[in-house]
């Protein structure tokens, strides 16, 4: 198991939280998301070494923007 965080910029209420969560769960092999609003972090654990590409991509795609790792 791999466990990544990121900073996120952008987020600021429960339904961008979701937006994101949803779209990171999409990736393969990924088996949780985690989101802490307050603190812009966005912590992802999964099976294998996500690529920051395909998680930057996930984060765009919901509406936000991956600032970088942790």
């Amino acid at each position: 198991m791999t466990t990544i965080a990121y900073t996120v910029t952008g987020m600021t209420c429960g339904h961008c939280a979701q937006s994101v969560t949803e779209e990171l769960e999409r990736l393969p092999e990924v088996s949780s998301v985690e989101v802490d609003l307050a603190g812009g972090r966005v912590t992802v654990v999964s099976a294998r070494a996500i690529e920051d590409g395909e998680v930057r991509a996930a984060v765009t795609e919901a509406g936000y923007e991956l600032v970088g790792r942790v």
